[in-house]
Formats: structure tokens, sequence, C-alpha cells
């Protein structure tokens, strides 16, 4: 008994000490002095800090009726990314960001929310231009790259608003160049940047930049069964954005050029085991294409098939089909002359046309 009294008053006697002791343990430790940061930190910190202001969320908006109302509210489809062209007010983004809306909402980095009317869009590109009414101050446009003189290995940065987390910064390198992808029209976008750098759904629209702050591409898709990023993501290369955005802020939409030609089916070059291009099956009486002589196939009187011209080429440069076709001409405005090789019963020719303005 005076045994257990002894340790109760020698543990009473302690409590202090360890009271002591715990607080002190209780006290934040100190920092340890960092250093400087690496030489890559520092350009990622002032990649962002350049590019960031001049990125910008875009929400897509809908319109929907109550049930049992009249009343029509608006409501959100989704969100994207975009970034400011000039101080104009013009935005760049992706056409499937802005397909299924009837109305957009731009913030700036400055959480200030402007709504958006669309100029223009090519969808076959899968490329938007919307215009906001800010102050030209606020209005920050990025410097724009040369997608031609990408090397793989570049290091590359992705600025956006994956799953609405907006002013993210992403970073990877340029894993392949010249890749194709598929547009919402089925259409191919040829020469498309692939980067690891984490893409994901928001990130749509948003600018691919290189080291030195210049946009280099538009993210626009992501290879990945789940939606996330999975490490392959793409982006239109800027070469064709800063073809097409300048068209679409002055016309509305790209005034496609035009030849004048229907062309057939896949089915029709196999079965007459004819060389890779364009085979034609009309010719508009009057078009460009009928002015330099070119002829469809059709059939003779007995039923046979009489020939026709197959387009090759376009100024020396190859087409294997309608699509590759379209592209070559897209690069063009109506009245540009364009020379094209044309196949006809074994022998190719050299014709110059001038182009003219489509209908669609």
């Amino acid at each position: 008994m005076r045994l257990h009294r002894r340790s109760l008053i020698l543990a009473t006697l302690a409590l202090p000490a360890l009271a002591a002791r715990a607080q002190a343990d209780a006290a934040p430790r100190p920092v340890a002095p960092r250093g400087s940061l690496a030489a890559d930190e520092l350009t990622n910190i002032a990649v962002f800090k350049a590019a960031s202001p001049s990125v910008v969320n875009i929400t897509a908006i809908g319109f929907e009726r109550e049930l049992f109302s009249a009343n029509v509210q608006q409501v959100p489809r989704g969100t994207g990314t975009g970034f400011v062209w000039d101080e104009r007010g013009h935005v760049v983004t992706n056409f499937h960001v802005i397909q299924e809306a009837n109305a957009a909402q731009v913030t700036l980095s400055d959480q200030t929310a402007f709504r958006a009317e669309l100029v223009g869009a090519f969808p076959d590109r899968d490329l938007a231009v919307l215009r906001i009414a800010a102050p030209a101050g606020r209005l920050k446009p990025l410097p724009l790259g040369s997608s031609r003189e990408l090397q793989v290995g570049q290091k590359v940065y992705a600025i956006g608003n994956p799953f609405g987390l907006d002013q993210t910064l992403t970073t990877g390198i340029v894993s392949a160049l010249n890749r194709e992808i598929d547009s919402v029209t089925r259409r191919t976008i040829r020469g498309v940047i692939q980067t690891d750098a984490a893409i994901n759904p928001g990130n749509s629209g948003g600018p691919l930049l290189d080291s030195a702050g210049r946009v280099i591409g538009v993210n626009t898709a992501i290879y990945s069964p789940s939606g996330a990023s999975a490490g392959i993501g793409f982006a239109i290369p800027i070469d064709e954005v800063n073809r097409i955005v300048p068209r679409l802020i002055r016309d509305g939409r790209l005034v496609r050029p035009a030849l004048g030609v229907t062309s057939g089916a896949a089915s029709l070059t196999r079965a007459l085991n004819l060389p890779k291009g364009v085979p034609l099956v009309a010719v508009q009486p009057g078009g460009p294409a009928a002015r330099a002589g070119l002829q469809p196939f059709r059939r003779g009187r007995g039923g046979e098939i009489e020939p026709g011209d197959v387009i090759t080429a376009v100024d020396d440069e190859p087409v294997a089909d309608l699509d590759d076709m379209l592209t070559a001409l897209e690069r063009h405005r109506p009245g540009d002359r364009v020379t094209l090789s044309v196949w006809r019963a074994g022998q190719t020719r050299r014709l110059t046309v001038t182009l003219a303005e489509s209908g669609d």
C-alpha cells in the first residue's frame, strides 16, 4: 500500500515535466531552407503566368422548357476552354464545345463573365470563333508559334479547365507529329500533334504551348476508353488554325473553293482498276472543271463504261480520295488557280483551273 502511494506521488510530481515536454513536442517544426527552383520549374511558372490570363472558360448553354409550363430556362450543356485571339474580343475554341448550345458564356481568368456570340465555325476542323464585348485592355492575345517547326521530344504545356477546374496547367512533350483524327463531321484532320500532356474533358479548345509560351496547337481530343487522360492527347496544329480563323472572322464561315465536280465511290475505283485519286461521275456545266475540259465516267448507249477523268494530284500533291482533294483545295480561296494532275485511259496530263465559290 505504501509502495503504491509512493508511486502515485512520484507520478504526480512528474506531471509538470511531462506537460512541458508535450508542449515542446507540439510546437511547429522549423522550415528547412529550399534553395533555388530548378530551371525547368522556373520555365513552367513563367509560361503559366504569361499565358493563363489569356485562357478562358467557356460554358455552353441550352434552353429547356419547364415541365408543365411555358417557361424556358437556361441550362448549362457543358464546359470547355478557349483562348483570346485578338484585342477585338475574338476567342478561339473547338466547335464541339459549343456544337449543341443555344448560347455561350465566356469567363476570363479574373472571373468576369461575358455573353458570347458565334462569329463562325468550321466543323471539318473542329474550330469555332466566338466574340465577347470585353474592354480591349482586359484582352491579352497569346503569341502564335509555328507547328511546322515542331520536333518530337519538345516540351509542351496545356492550360485549360478539365472537369470544370479552371486555370489548370499540365505539361508533357510532343509525342508524335502528323497524326490523323476524325472531326465531328467525320472529315479527317491531318497534321495533328500528339502529346502526353494530360488532356481531360474540359480541356478541349485550350491552347497547347511551347516552352516560349507560343500557341502551337488547339487541344481537341483524347484517346481514352474511360474518357480520362491516358497519355495520348491531340491538338490541331496552329498553322491550320491560323489559316482558318481569319477567314471565319472575315466571312463567318470558311468559303470553300470548288471545282464543280462530283466524285465517284471507292467501289468505282476498284471495279475499273483505276489509279488512286478522285474519279469523276459528274461535271457541272460551265464550272471550273468543265471549262478545263474534264470529263466524267459515264455509260455509253450499249451500257459500257466510257472513259472519264481521275484527279490524282493538286499542285503536285497526290490525292488518294475526295477527302484528300478537299483538304488540298481548302488551302486556297475562290479565284485562285491550281494545277490538277488528271489521269484518263492510262495517260496523265496537267491542267490549270481557276477555282469557283461553292454553294454550301
